[in-house]
């Protein structure tokens, strides 16, 4: 038996882990909300526990950056360990996301030691405030894109309480996970938390002041809230092992389709199999337990393709809780012999996979600003916000194109199942009506059911909610209550993308405050005075907008006529960072330095070039490797049995064997071609060049070398291959 039997063999006679749901102590079975958060500690958590006073400096550090006091650090500290020693705990660390897209931990244990009388060693457990809030991993080997030189080593990573303490829970121990930003030694942000946290104060400022000037003058705050849809695939682990190119890079760079495929539509919302039922139950036991409120699980499109979805949270804290579950997904899934795979193109051919982030604007009452509303009040201040939105999509469509480049989703983009590259806004037909009407400076009334509005500012009747259909083609669409921001890649960090988003709503919300104090003082009706600028800022961004299919060809020189950027690669994307003028608006707004966005712009170009030097050098080995010697075979075999008929006297047709042979000297020929334009972009020094050379020549000649290993494989004697089929890996059950 060849090892893709066996692993065939091994899949098909997996059996079904037993998941046990959570129990009491008289084994009764526990509700959700019985145990929900129970493996975290945060904010409310600390408040049961420590005196009024030290909470009280605690929430002065929260809200308004003061320094705490040594001794309330102490106290918050060991409040904290004593929990954390009941939970079972022997270790800590601070949790951060570094600059890779990923999370990072060091992990220190629970003691400090003291020297007896005797000399001799004593243990005790101890856990300080200054642990707890600042550590010092080494910096040295995170990715700083030229902020720092190897040899300055230093950086620190700083609690972030808004984020609850939580902790993680492997098979022999638990540790302490604590939320933190990462700084260098002189104050640059080296991670995606602390540009989160800056973009969100920016817009609550500018947010602020714009909502006083509409009448709410009781508003305080406003953040962004965040629900992150996560798809992912599930491929049986013993089939992964067997693909080199899904272990190197994340997706397959070889692979004939199979003849079924997802053309009947059928695995969408359909019945989950069994063995990832029992995985799905599992995960979601974990995440309630990390206070991670999932809601939905189902089947995805694509053939062993599936998704998660939580409630919507505030965005630090959504982006926290959706990078522990993709590590909580990958984790959980080989305890089911499972491989959990995020990239966003794992298979050609079928759909692959998003991170649909949800996001919308709330106040510090809960009020949604995207939240059409039931007053006439509520309905103008909705349009106001809608219109704001726009126009900071408009204005930097192209740093939010950056914001969701990489490798991987440049695979998906433009693909049946996502959004192109061109950033547009899909309002609904009802809400473009409106706006359209607004801009023209026409009446609206219609149906109460179809909820639109009339100019006369005072007699404003209700928007409503779902009165929109929802457009899978578009980058950016309102779906009732908020915009769906789809182009994000399922690997994605989505601080990234948010952090942009947030700061360009920012600028914008600046801008419109601007505005509308000049047209305050030249009017004594206020309505009047929102009611222009909205009309203004409908006319300056329609551009932005478009409501059909975004898949078009029609669609592109629409776009290209609206002078909408259109940048299909990564590289193409990175190539905004050379105009200070895109990216200005991170720094005006204190987001990102310059030299933050330097190392932004470097670590991507990195990142890039070395996914896909990776990709081209593996899949060149797997040709060596894998693809020619099955050729090889076969055509000895082929050669073999017409030796053996022409012996026997009798005549056969040749022609199979020379396809083969043919196959076999294309091969050769297409790998060679990949080789020198490969050895050729590598040794390019000037980083964006190299990146461009890798895109427009090494990518195309890896792909005609795949085009002719899969014809290779849908020839040659099933027996001969050796790589696990796309038909085994997404249909073996």
């Amino acid at each position: 038996m060849s090892a893709r039997q066996s692993a065939i063999a091994t899949a098909i006679s997996r059996q079904i882990r037993k998941i046990e749901r959570p129990k009491d102590l008289t084994g009764k079975i526990l509700a959700v909300n019985e145990y929900f958060g129970e493996a975290t500690f945060g904010l409310d958590q600390i408040k049961e526990r420590l005196a009024k006073d030290s909470y009280e400096s605690l929430m002065a550090m929260v809200h308004k950056g003061a320094r705490l006091p040594k001794n309330v650090s102490d106290e918050i500290a060991n409040v904290i360990k004593d929990w954390a020693i009941s939970q079972g705990v022997t270790h800590f660390c601070h949790w951060f996301q570094p600059m890779t897209g990923l999370t990072a931990e060091k992990h220190d244990a629970f003691i400090s030691t003291r020297t007896s009388e005797t000399g001799q060693t004593m243990v005790l457990e101890k856990f300080s405030g200054a642990a707890l809030i600042q550590s010092e991993p080494d910096a040295s080997s995170f990715p700083s894109g030229g902020m720092r030189s190897t040899f300055e080593a230093r950086g620190y990573t700083a609690w972030d309480p808004t984020s609850p303490l939580f902790v993680m829970e492997t098979t022999n121990g638990k540790t302490l996970c604590i939320p933190s930003a990462f700084l260098s030694y002189h104050g640059h942000a080296l991670d995606t938390k602390t540009p989160l946290l800056r973009s969100t104060e920016a817009l609550s400022k500018h947010a602020v002041k714009f909502l006083k000037m509409l009448g709410d003058v009781d508003i305080n705050g406003v953040t962004t809230t965040l629900g992150v849809e996560q798809e992912y695939f599930l491929v049986d682990r013993a089939m992964f092992s067997l693909r080199p190119d899904l272990i190197m890079t994340g997706r397959t760079l070889l692979g004939r389709a199979s003849t079924r495929g997802q053309q009947f539509e059928d695995h969408y919302f359909g019945s989950i199999p069994a063995r990832v039922l029992a995985f799905m139950h599992e995960i979601e036991q974990e995440l309630y337990k990390l206070g991670v409120p999932i809601k939905t699980r189902h089947n995805e499109v694509a053939p062993a393709q599936f998704e998660l979805a939580p409630i919507f949270e505030d965005s630090n804290l959504a982006v926290d809780h959706n990078s522990l579950t993709m590590d909580v997904l990958c984790r959980v899934a080989l305890r089911h012999d499972l491989v959990c795979l995020l990239h966003e193109k794992p298979f050609a051919g079928i759909n692959g996979s998003g991170k649909h982030n949800n996001w919308s604007l709330s106040t510090q009452r809960g009020e949604n600003l995207l939240e059409p509303g039931k007053t006439p009040h509520q309905n103008l201040r909705f349009l106001a916000v809608l219109a704001t939105v726009l126009k900071g999509v408009y204005e930097h469509s192209d740093a939010l194109r950056v914001g969701i480049a990489a490798a991987g989703n440049d695979h998906r983009l433009g693909a049946n199942e996502a959004p192109p590259a061109i950033i547009s806004a899909f309002l609904g037909d009802s809400l473009s009506k409106i706006l359209d009407r607004i801009e023209s400076g026409a009446i609206v009334e219609d149906s109460a059911e179809e909820a639109i509005i009339n100019l006369g500012v005072s007699k404003l009747p209700v928007v409503a909610r779902d009165n929109t259909d929802r457009n899978r083609t578009s980058p950016f669409a309102f779906t009732g209550n908020k915009f769906e921001f789809r182009a994000v890649g399922s690997s994605a960090n989505c601080a990234v993308p948010t952090s942009i988003l947030n700061t360009a709503v920012a600028d914008a919300f600046a801008q419109m405050s601007e505005r509308l104090e000049k047209k305050l003082s030249q009017t004594k009706s206020r309505d009047e005075a929102v009611l222009a600028l909205i009309k203004e800022v409908i006319k300056e961004t329609k551009a932005i907008r478009f409501e059909g299919n975004n898949y078009s060809d029609e669609w592109k020189a629409e776009a290209k006529k609206r002078g909408l950027p259109n940048l299909t690669t990564t590289p193409e994307a990175l190539s905004v960072f050379e105009n200070p003028k895109a990216m200005s608006f991170l720094t005006k707004y204190n987001v990102l330095s310059e030299d933050e966005i330097k190392a932004r712009h470097n670590i991507m170009l990195e990142r890039y070039i070395k996914q896909i030097e990776m990709e081209a050098a593996t899949v060149m080995e797997l040709t060596h490797t894998h693809v020619l010697p099955a050729v090889e075979a076969e055509v000895e075999r082929l050669g073999n049995m017409a030796k053996t008929i022409k012996e026997a006297g009798e005549s056969i047709s040749l022609d199979r064997l020379e396809n083969i042979k043919s196959i076999y000297e294309n091969l050769l020929k297409a790998e060679s071609s990949l080789q020198k334009e490969f050895e050729s972009a590598v040794q390019i020094h000037d980083e964006s060049k190299k990146a461009s050379a890798l895109s427009t020549k090494v990518l195309p000649l890896m792909q005609n070398l795949r085009d002719i290993a899969d014809d290779a494989e849908g020839r040659i004697s099933d027996s001969a291959w050796s790589l696990p089929k796309y038909r085994e890996i997404l249909f073996v059950k």
